[in-house]
């Protein structure tokens, strides 16, 4: 080390992905920063995975415990949700100063031994290598500790911003999926808005039809209202409704600048919610068959959300 004048002589930034920036942000990734100053290299790692919570584990030397919470600080300018596994290695290159000579512990030994010797003129006077390894004969370079946490600290910095970008070029992809599987949801229910009245009217012709074979006596007007009613409890265009509005809302959150994952999470309950009171009312095999694929594709949307910081 160099003392506090020592500047940082490399950094090298290893990650698996660069490039395009986008809003919407993935929770997983890995990424790695080294700094070298002067003998010493600092070299961080990070992975990301998912969680519901920013979730920061530090694994480090001693030296750095008490900069700990100055890495958390800096993890939570990056990220906002995802469990972020850290590893700080330190390594020495062996290239720095040789240590250098305590000419006032030398001096402190030659008085000592040249009382040895009047005590005992027979004794062996011990060689050079014997007084060099002599405690506090050589003294070497103390660790600076201001500058190993600078250090650290720059190469958390990289290591962090790496996976930053990292984590939206992924997040890009999962909204160019998401957007997609929602282009979809709305093709679905677009197709299903137009089959609607025709499902509407064989249902309510099997109805009168039923009706007919009980040859139950009513009044026309009583009969009608009954009717109406069944045909309003089983009517779906509310849902429908409900869960293109929540589509839209999807598309809201990703194209906002705040992390969007937890909003996302509550949209999927609400899209699943939706598509279940839509089993729940058909009348017909192909209302069933429809509101399946709508569960289906919030099933895909899910799994893709998920990762969604």
């Amino acid at each position: 080390m160099e003392g506090q004048s020592a500047r940082v002589t490399a950094v090298t930034i290893n990650v698996v992905f660069r490039g395009g920036i986008t809003v919407t942000q993935s929770m997983t990734g890995f990424a790695r920063g080294s700094v070298t100053t002067g003998a010493l290299t600092v070299t961080v790692e990070c992975r990301s995975v998912n969680n519901r919570y920013l979730d920061l584990q530090c694994r480090m030397p001693d030296a750095l415990r008490s900069i700990e919470n100055a890495l958390r600080e800096q993890a939570g300018k990056h990220f906002s949700r995802g469990k972020l596994e850290m590893l700080i290695r330190l390594s020495n290159s062996g290239s720095s100063a040789p240590a250098a000579l305590s000419h006032e512990r030398l001096n402190a030994l030659k008085s000592s031994l040249s009382e040895v010797e009047k005590a005992f003129p027979n004794a062996p006077t011990p060689d050079s290598l014997a007084l060099l390894l002599s405690p506090g004969v050589l003294v070497e370079e103390e660790t600076d500790h201001e500058t190993l946490h600078a250090a650290t600290l720059d190469a958390t910095r990289a290591c962090f911003e790496d996976l930053h970008q990292q984590r939206l070029q992924e997040g890009e992809k999962l909204a160019a999926m998401i957007r997609q599987r929602s282009d979809s949801m709305h093709e679905h229910l677009k197709g299903l808005r137009e089959q609607l009245p025709a499902l509407q009217t064989a249902y309510q012709q099997r109805l009168l039809d039923r009706l007919q074979e009980l040859d139950i006596e009513a009044e026309p007007v009583r009969l009608e209202e009954e009717i109406v009613y069944i045909l309003q409890r089983a009517d779906v265009e509310e849902e429908m409704d409900r869960l293109d509005a929540h589509l839209d809302a999807i598309e809201t959150a990703l194209a906002g600048k705040a992390p969007c994952g937890r909003r996302l999470d509550f949209l999927m309950q609400e899209l699943n919610r939706e598509a279940n009171t839509l089993c729940s009312k058909s009348v017909s095999l192909d209302l069933t068959n429809a509101g399946l694929g709508l569960k289906g594709l919030i099933d895909q949307f899910k799994e893709q959300a998920a990762n969604v910081e």
